[in-house]
């Protein structure tokens, strides 16, 4: 199996955070992307997570960790979507592009100011795509602890967040507090676009949150089966990205290795046109 796994690659303490690391971020990212999917708001949360540049990079500037600035920004542009939009698609889209507009345009002040003021290399590159074996073993439990509020919020309105994502009139007509529950998902979905962010960086993070459950999905209409499914390519995603960014600094001519970001989308974005295949176009 040597050529298979390089050598050291079990053994690598850094390889060991990394994978643990990108496994609690793809699980939580793929119970909440399902209900992303389903709601149709994948633009949400591709804006929530392009937010995590300017919250990352405005974290760098006041010498905080940029995990906190991940989740303070995409919060506030949850807010503001939440405020400026409805749960009328078209209304909601446009208040999702009028934030994402105004955040990218901090985000390229913040990235000029952290490269004009500090001598820290890669600095832009390490927000805008992550870099999943910089994390620190001691963020774990931290990440371990967000993925899990994540979680919480998602079970604890589950029933009226499934029936307002299906049909949102019937949810109003039942009593469901249909913006209330939205603004909870969105707080998920911002801790998760965070968590993401945090590994593949701000601005893949949306493939995490939104191919695994798009293939999943296409595969079957249970939500409870799609999250298990999703949760599952995610995973493997991850697991193999890791391990082929490991392996690819053994690989000539150059031996500079790959980056894990780009791997496990281009893993997820397989993953996803495999779905598209006839043989998978019946959904069970």
């Amino acid at each position: 199996m040597s050529w298979i796994f390089e050598p050291g690659f079990f053994t690598n303490s850094t390889v060991h955070t990394a994978a643990l690391a990108g496994t609690l971020v793809a699980l939580v990212t793929a119970w909440v992307g399902v209900f992303a999917v389903i709601r149709g708001q994948a633009f949400a949360g591709e804006a929530l997570g392009d937010l995590g540049a300017t919250g990352g990079s405005g974290a760098f500037l006041v010498g905080v960790n940029p995990l906190w600035g991940f989740i303070a920004s995409a919060l506030v542009g949850a807010g503001g979507i939440e405020m400026l939009g409805s749960r009328h698609r078209p209304t909601r889209d446009l208040a999702t592009g009028i934030v994402l507009g105004a955040g990218l345009g901090l985000a390229a002040l913040f990235l000029y100011l952290d490269t004009t003021s500090s001598s820290t290399t890669g600095l832009s590159v390490t927000i805008l795509f992550g870099s999943l074996f910089a994390i620190e073993p001691s963020l774990i439990p931290t990440i371990a602890l967000l993925a899990l509020l994540a979680l919480g919020l998602v079970v604890a309105c589950h029933r009226m967040l499934l029936l307002s994502s299906l049909s949102p009139e019937l949810a109003a007509a039942r009593g469901v507090p249909v913006r209330t529950v939205g603004a909870v998902y969105l707080a998920a979905v911002s801790l998760a676009v965070s968590l993401a962010a945090l590994t593949i960086g701000a601005v893949l993070s949306t493939a995490l949150l939104i191919g695994p459950p798009a293939s999943a999905l296409r595969l079957t209409k249970r939500p409870g089966l799609a999250i298990a499914v999703a949760a599952a390519l995610g995973v493997l995603a991850t697991l193999l990205g890791i391990l082929l960014a490991y392996d690819s600094y053994y690989w000539p001519p150059v031996q500079h290795g790959w980056p894990a970001s780009f791997l496990i989308v281009a893993l997820v974005f397989s993953f996803y046109l495999l779905t598209r295949l006839p043989l998978n176009s019946r959904k069970r």
